[in-house]
């Protein structure tokens, strides 16, 4: 009897927050009931009939005040309801899905989530039209609140400003139920959608890691806005897992490969015309220096100013032919440009210039390879659009374009890259170096979170790091800055941890830098821009 007072309270709970985030009406009461229940498959308990009926207006209140309701928890009490009458596999997968597939059918449809976006939009407004359209996807649990509040963040001071550093703890880590029913899977079906970023993924009831295909997150909660970029479909959606303040997604309607040329860079710069307020950027088109998914054409924006955008300058450049464009080489660990320009058609040339230029810059001195002797091509950019006014504020009438460097060339020294993070950092950070860490925003694993934990420790208490499986790996790095910190002890051992942890970061972006930040790198890359101003 416990078990049914807790669904019929989570679900008519769920239903007062759905009315008071203005997601369903007063009188979807009893239909959302039994929705939820056929969601869980469930035929009872009964709704209280006085709940159910009553009508008074209510006062519709802001995001952030309805007290003490706790989605996640709320979601949890019906997921596990649906376990037990058999509605969902016993997994975190199977969980997620009918979770998601209870917040789906809580949420406008897509036509009228884009017709209010598209009527605020439509009066010049696009702040309040994406205020109103994250603050939906918070509410409907499509971007994870309580699971991204549980990330570990901070800042760190170094040689190139506070770099931001995360350790991601939002994504949940795999059920070993599920590792083991992908591996058992055959995978004869049709993988659809074609992968997490197509805008099929709208709607979609997700699939568990056993099925044809393999797993597959559940998106019946995702909301996504058509948006024209180049005279193309696109898609607009907020990331579910942020790592930064409104971070947004732009994807094509068509799934291919990512590329930075002139037709990505006019999509990057129409959509800051659509919202002005956002930075968008595009992460490099080639493995190793690129994100995680180069097989989907997509951006990522946001809300959020990155430590980059405040880097100081070391020098001017001019782009010859494009009087209306002032270039600025940044001080920064990874070899960044920056174009500046009322004029968004000479901003376009002159970005379009530059890249093409060092697509087929060689120069072997450091390491800089544009094509090997198979014909692959290893240099690209990173490039990263946004508007601001003469004080660097968002939203003017500048056209800023960054343009970050990038050389995914290995050798025999650095296998997994020679502009990628050096092996003695790997404990810290191996994986690629993309779009959020070009900027200066880390993105660290989870395992790191205990493996600090047990760090400070185990140094507090003066025990042997190589003698631990989980330690090891940290010792040298270890070892090396306890030397510089005879003060460490209980009270500060966590700071310190942290503080060095940053310095890593710094270390890994300049791995990343094609010209490093020297005398001779400065020269190099001069060479670079004199070849530019020539061509």
């Amino acid at each position: 009897m416990a078990v049914m007072t807790d669904v019929r309270e989570a679900a008519q709970g769920l239903i007062e927050y759905a009315i008071h985030r203005s997601m369903i009406g007063q009188d979807d009461r009893i239909w959302a009931y039994n929705t939820i229940l056929e969601c869980i498959g469930a035929t009872a308990p009964a709704l209280d009939t006085t709940w159910a009926l009553q009508n008074e207006k209510l006062s519709l209140l802001h995001p952030d005040t309805l007290p003490d309701f706790d989605l996640e928890g709320t979601l949890a009490v019906l997921s596990e309801a649906a376990v037990a009458n058999g509605a969902a596999e016993d997994t975190a997968s199977g969980r997620d899905r009918i979770a998601m597939r209870i917040m789906g059918m809580l949420m406008p449809r897509p036509s009228v989530v884009n017709e209010e976006f598209n009527g605020r939009l439509g009066v010049n407004e696009p702040r309040a039209a994406t205020d109103w359209f994250y603050g939906l996807c918070c509410d409907a649990g499509y971007v994870r609140r309580a699971a991204i509040a549980r990330n570990i963040k901070w800042s760190t001071s170094t040689n190139w400003g506070d770099l931001e550093i995360t350790i991601n703890l939002s994504k949940p880590e795999k059920d070993p139920r599920d590792i083991a029913a992908a591996g058992a899977a055959k995978n004869t079906g049709e993988k659809y959608p074609a992968c997490q970023l197509c805008i099929e993924n709208e709607g979609y009831p997700g699939r568990s890691a056993a099925a044809d295909g393999g797993a597959h997150p559940a998106r019946q909660n995702l909301r996504v806005i058509p948006i024209e970029l180049d005279g193309e479909r696109w898609g607009f959606q907020y990331s579910p897992y942020a790592y930064f303040n409104e971070h947004c997604i732009a994807m094509s309607s068509e799934h291919r490969p990512m590329h930075v040329d002139r037709k990505g860079l006019t999509c990057l710069l129409d959509f800051v015309d659509l919202f002005p307020h956002y930075f968008i950027g595009s992460n490099a088109d080639l493995p190793i220096v690129g994100g995680s998914i180069l097989s989907h054409d997509h951006f990522q924006g946001g809300a959020h100013e990155f430590p980059m955008m405040h880097a100081a300058e070391v020098s001017q450049f001019s782009v010859p032919g494009f009087d209306q464009v002032s270039g600025t080489v940044l001080q920064w660990p990874l070899s960044v440009l920056r174009l500046r320009s009322h004029d968004r058609a000479q901003l376009l040339d002159a970005a379009e210039k530059i890249i093409l230029a060092w697509r087929e810059w060689t120069d072997e001195s450091v390491g800089v390879i544009a094509h090997t002797d198979d014909g692959v091509a290893h240099n690209t950019v990173t490039p990263v659009i946004r508007r601001v006014d003469s004080r660097g504020n968002a939203g003017g009438e500048i056209y800023e374009a960054y343009l970050a460097l990038r050389c995914n060339i290995t050798a025999d020294e650095h296998p997994l890259g020679v502009f990628h993070p050096h092996a003695e950092y790997h404990h810290i950070k191996k994986e690629n170096i993309g779009l959020i860490e070009v900027m200066g925003l880390a993105i660290l694993p989870g395992r790191l979170k205990k493996e600090m934990a047990d760090l400070k420790e185990a140094l507090l208490n003066g025990e042997d790091l190589r003698a631990s499986e989980t330690l090891a790996k940290h010792a040298d790095w270890a070892e090396e800055f306890m030397g510089r910190h005879p003060e460490f002890n209980a009270d500060n051992a966590e700071e310190i941890i942290k503080d060095e942890i940053g310095q890593v970061f710094a270390k890994v972006l300049e791995c990343a830098g094609v010209y490093k930040c020297t005398a001779e790198g400065r020269e190099h890359l001069k060479k670079f821009l004199t070849e530019v101003q020539n061509g």
